[in-house]
């Protein structure tokens, strides 16, 4: 990964996304068992930049939505942070924490409220949300079963990005 030319390429773009308050503070959000919201996310974002490079589509769509897909900030285990179930939920919350950090694009508002479909209530609604939406769910896949560990995207982030672990 360290020699890849596509990981700085893909930092650059979401540079100004990882220095944030918010997106850092996933890193106190566990989410899929013991890999924090913001590794996942970080997972999800990478591998959503390179297949939708790869697939020539709009892969600074893709990866920043990708990493803000899940940007709820709260605790999914406390059923008194959020209404109803999470699977419905947190797309709409993380679309709203989202708008408030930064100006979104229409795909990256697609990619973050259809990434759970067919859960969510949004369906997708371009190919990269399409995209994002199995590659999350891969990625979750992976995480749960514990086949890949995300925090090795997090070691070779910029020591001015990487969130303390």
């Amino acid at each position: 990964m360290r020699n890849s030319v596509n990981f700085p390429h893909f930092v650059n773009m979401v540079d100004d996304l990882l220095d944030s308050d918010q997106v850092q503070s996933m890193t106190r959000l566990n989410h899929h068992g013991k890999v924090t919201c913001f590794d996942h996310s970080l997972f999800v974002a990478y591998l959503s930049f390179r297949a939708a490079r790869f697939l020539k589509l709009d892969y600074r769509a893709a990866a920043r939505g990708g990493l803000l897909h899940d940007l709820y900030l709260y605790n999914n285990r406390d059923k008194s942070a959020h209404p109803g179930w999470q699977c419905f939920d947190h797309p709409v919350a993380a679309w709203r924490n989202a708008r408030k950090l930064t100006d979104l694009s229409r795909k990256e508002e697609d990619i973050i409220l259809s990434h759970m479909w067919p859960l969510a209530r949004t369906r997708p609604h371009s190919k990269e949300a399409a995209l994002v939406d199995f590659v999350d769910t891969l990625c979750a896949t992976l995480e749960l079963c514990r086949i890949y560990r995300p925090i090795r995207l997090r070691a070779n982030l910029p020591a001015a990005l990487a969130p303390a672990a």
